[in-house]
């Protein structure tokens, strides 16, 4: 792989052209076989693999992050790519959908008629800066969006700089040498670039993943615009966790050394970090305090992403603490790497003040909440805003219909007996949940997010030559459809692509 000087648009002016080469370079591919798709995101992973160990030694520069954390995103985000050239080869995004002709449908007549989706254009990526991999540069937002058959215009995060430059050098080469349309993949930098971005005409929708405050004015703007674009942003979670009687009285222990180590990973500051816990009121302050104080002492630290990080974690944990009826369990520290903190409070102070649960320590600190009995949580998981994820702890004596119900009204991801800050890359994963959570209910994680970066097209009467391929009635691609009804799974679909995938 060569050297490239990389091009990063930092003015209007230099977005509107950035805009429309990527436009240019979005018609080229917008139609184009599975198979040269695929080919694309595989060569950019193989690029990340054999980049693997300067990268790391960028971020850790960057980040202040450790190696381990750093090569396991790195390792994901490799993963995601080839896992999503699997899915574009099988035709799983298309969702190619044909229903013939039937003069005896139920309704009356049919007419023939075919749906398949189609790439939205150009598509803009907010980088993240508490994953500078996984949600950055070649992230789960700009995977998804190249898989769908769209150009990024990626927002480098100014948290880690050093590391994003060169992350976008190694991908538009990586693109470059797969045979891929020059500016495909673009970048732009700074506040002017940002706003630029999202209001330029030819960009079709936006992926943003940060703060709440920064991501709803972005919101906002997309939604003002002459033509509104979809933004799919990620702005905040608390993610409570649930702890029922029994489970608490069989392996309190356990529960509560799984919830020290939760909730200071990567110094809190992941978005699906634990940051309220609701357990009996069995537990004495001392009770509470003797577990988890020893386990924080044991705690990983490290200083916060950036400064801004830092100085935004300090005055959400005193914000919380100062509410009436919250005291410091544990008090942690103001130092430049903050010792963790946990506060206390009770059932009944944050009934009466739900704000209480609004509040969101991206950092190493929690809330635990004593509750009287367990036919309280229900009411107290309605009390909380819309949450990436919501985690019960149970045992089979708990009684726990009514908190799934509760909290499947709030959240996108339930766990029972588990820790929400493993987000597996997978088929099913949701990674998404009522706002503020994320601005959609979609997914920015898994196979499925794909699809936020196309619209369904259906074509009714055409001849068959005038049909996009995945709905000829030959199907040239090879891809599942339905038909009529019923799903169709291509005959000797791997061995026929194969090649193409690993090519």
């Amino acid at each position: 792989m060569t050297a490239i000087t990389l091009p990063i648009a930092v003015t209007t002016e230099d977005v509107d052209h950035a805009a429309r080469a990527a436009h240019q370079a979005f018609l080229h591919v917008a139609t184009e076989a599975p198979s040269l798709r695929a080919n694309r995101l595989t060569a950019v992973a193989a690029a990340l693999r054999a980049h693997a160990d300067e990268l790391v030694e960028l971020g850790q520069a960057d980040t202040h992050l450790a190696p381990a954390r750093l090569q396991g995103e790195l390792k994901r985000t490799a993963f995601q790519l080839d896992l999503f050239a699997e899915e574009v080869i099988a035709g799983i995004p298309l969702d190619a959908t044909i229903d013939h002709a039937d003069a005896d449908w139920g309704m009356g007549p049919r007419p023939d008629i075919r749906r398949v989706n189609v790439p939205l254009g150009v598509v803009g990526v907010f980088g993240a800066s508490n994953f500078p991999f996984a949600f950055s540069v070649i992230g789960g937002d700009s995977a998804s969006a190249l898989a769908a058959g769209c150009a990024v215009l990626h927002k480098i995060h100014g948290g880690h700089r050093t590391l994003a430059v060169r992350t976008a050098e190694i991908v538009t080469e990586a693109l470059r040498e797969s045979g891929s349309p020059d500016h495909l993949f673009s970048v732009i930098e700074g506040r002017t670039a940002a706003e630029a971005l999202v209001d330029h005409s030819l960009v079709k929708a936006i992926g943003f993943t940060g703060s709440t405050a920064g991501g709803r004015a972005l919101f906002n703007r997309a939604s003002s615009r002459p033509e509104p674009i979809p933004f799919y942003g990620e702005l905040g979670s608390i993610n409570p966790v649930f702890v029922l009687p029994q489970a608490w009285e069989s392996r309190s222990q356990s529960i509560l050394t799984g919830y020290a180590a939760s909730f200071t990973a990567g110094m809190g500051q992941f978005c699906t970090k634990p940051g309220v816990l609701f357990v009996p009121d069995t537990y004495s302050e001392e009770d509470l305090r003797g577990v988890l104080e020893p386990e924080l002492g044991h705690a990983a630290l490290s200083e916060l992403l950036t400064p801004g990080l830092r100085e935004s974690f300090g005055h959400a944990r005193d914000e919380a603490a100062a509410h009436d009826g919250v005291t410091a369990l544990i008090p942690g520290s103001d130092d430049l790497v903050p010792a963790p903190t946990v506060l206390l409070t009770d059932s009944t102070v944050v009934a009466a003040n739900p704000e209480i649960l609004h509040l969101e320590m991206f950092g190493p600190a929690t809330l635990v909440v004593r509750y009287q009995q367990p036919e309280e949580l229900p009411g107290l998981a309605v009390l909380m805003e819309g949450q990436l994820t919501a985690s019960i702890h149970a045992d089979d004596a708990d009684d726990a219909a009514s908190l799934i119900d509760a909290v499947t009204g709030i959240a996108g991801r339930v766990l029972w007996n588990g820790w929400p800050t493993g987000v597996t890359v997978s088929y099913a994963q949701q990674h998404g949940g009522p706002y503020p959570a994320t601005t959609s209910h979609t997914t920015s994680v898994g196979t499925a997010a794909i699809g936020r970066f196309t619209r369904p097209v259906a074509y009714q009467d055409l001849p068959d030559r005038e049909l996009p391929v995945p709905l000829q009635e030959a199907n040239p691609w090879n891809v599942a459809r339905r038909v009529d009804g019923n799903v169709v799974v291509a005959q000797s679909q791997s061995q026929s692509q194969s090649g193409s995938v690993e090519g």
